[in-house]
This record gives structure tokens, C-alpha cells and sequence, in this order.
């Protein structure tokens, strides 16, 4: 099994994140997204979405995704998981808490499945 390469994202704003995470992507390539949080006005990515069938994105309502929003974020994650993308993105609110983020996805089950970068 080839691991999903998985790259954390944060941001001041919803449409920074977004337009960071449009620079790296790759048509050829299928890729989820998770975005926490709503965009703040028009999505750049919305678009591409609708144009590549290699693009799936999924958004999930702000909140810490290590404390108050893990049970959200382990479904969401676990969704994923089955359709194994080779990429993932995971756009996050603040950076407060990345290192226990980095954590909970290093640990089972998610460390056999994802290479963080």
C-alpha cells in the first residue's frame, strides 16, 4: 500500500489557505481536500472541483480538529481513507494546535496510512 502524501496547511484567512493549496496541486493526480472552516467569500477552489473528477473536497465546521472536532475529523479522515486519494490536503483554522494535529495523524490507524510533509 503506497502511503497518501499529506500536507497540513494553515493560514490567516480561509482564501489564503486556498489559493496555497491551488498552487500545489496536481490535475493528474486524485486528491482530497479537508477545509476546516467556511470560505470567505467565492472558493478558488470550487471551480476546479466541478472541472477535474480527481478533486474531492470536503469541508468541516471550525473547531479544533484535535479537541472539540476529532470524532468530525476521525469520519471525515475515514471517508477518505476508503477512496485512497494520492494526495491530501488539510487546511486548518489556526496553527495553535498542529503539533497535536501532527500527532493524532502519526498515530494508528493513520500512520500506516499517511506521509506527512
Amino acid at each position: 500500500m503506497t502511503r497518501i502524501v499529506t500536507t497540513l496547511v494553515t493560514g490567516a484567512s480561509a482564501a489564503i489557505r486556498e489559493a496555497t493549496i491551488r498552487t500545489m496541486l496536481d490535475a493528474q493526480l486524485s486528491t482530497a481536500l479537508i477545509l476546516e472552516g467556511l470560505p470567505d467569500g467565492t472558493s478558488t477552489l470550487a471551480d476546479l472541483a466541478q472541472a477535474n473528477p480527481l478533486l474531492s473536497i470536503i469541508r468541516i465546521a471550525p473547531g479544533c480538529i484535535c479537541c472539540t472536532g476529532n470524532l468530525t475529523m476521525r469520519v471525515t479522515l475515514n471517508r477518505i481513507l476508503r477512496t485512497h486519494p494520492q494526495r491530501l490536503f488539510i487546511s486548518l483554522v489556526s496553527a495553535e494546535h498542529l503539533p497535536s494535529i501532527r500527532q493524532f495523524l502519526l498515530q494508528e490507524p493513520y500512520d500506516k496510512w499517511l506521509s506527512l510533509t
